[in-house]
């Protein structure tokens, strides 16, 4: 069983997420328009184009110094709150990596939980509260157990799709307790929270890629 991912495969799971927030920037900004600011598929596309520039320029050669740059880049191109949250996360992932061109779906997964708690770090999320770590948190939880009991990467994989699509939907009866999105109350109901969604993207391009 190959349950290996290659830093060519990380890269390319990077030009598939930007691929999906370009597919998706004005649903994104749609959403972001209801109760945030209306620019986070805006945001979210340029930080990812300038990433996958980036990428092009520095052509990282381990998983640790491509997530870094990728990281690096989205926090200094993204607006607002989502570019320290999911740049964070991207550099928290590749600290948890390392300098290895390879890494199993197991050091994935746990990469993927050290992103997860930068986001927490940053952004001080908790269940519940209708942010990207509603998404984030059950794909990461999803992928741990799949790697942990010998499920195929490909499988592992729609698993985390699945619970990150599933925490995505989640958010639109919750009511907003972080960010621009709280300030409205009661009016936060019945609105789909902008960043789950652009997890769930992430958690597709990995599928999408393949890696």
């Amino acid at each position: 069983m190959d349950d290996m991912v290659s830093t060519a495969g990380l890269n390319q799971w990077i030009r598939a997420f930007a691929e999906l927030v370009a597919e998706n920037k004005d649903s994104l900004t749609d959403l972001d328009a209801a109760i945030g600011d209306g620019d986070h598929g805006a945001n979210m596309h340029r930080g990812l184009q300038a990433a996958v520039a980036a990428l092009d320029d520095t052509k990282p050669a381990t998983a640790s110094t491509l997530l870094n740059k990728v990281g690096m880049t989205v926090v200094s191109t993204v607006g607002g709150a989502s570019g320290p949250l999911f740049g964070t996360m991207f550099l928290r992932m590749g600290a948890a990596l390392g300098d290895t061109a390879e890494v199993s779906l197991t050091q994935l997964a746990t990469a993927l939980r050290a992103g997860l708690g930068g986001v927490v770090a940053r952004g001080k999320a908790e269940p519940g509260d209708k942010t990207m770590y509603d998404a984030l948190a059950p794909a990461v939880d999803a992928l741990e157990s799949a790697a942990s009991t010998g499920v195929d990467k490909a499988d592992a994989l729609k698993l985390a799709l699945a619970a990150a699509e599933n925490g995505r939907d989640a958010t639109t009866p919750m009511l907003a307790r972080k960010g621009r999105a709280s300030y409205l109350g009661e009016r936060s109901v019945g609105h789909q929270d902008p960043g789950a969604t652009t997890v769930a993207l992430l958690m597709a391009a990995a599928i999408r890629a393949p890696l």
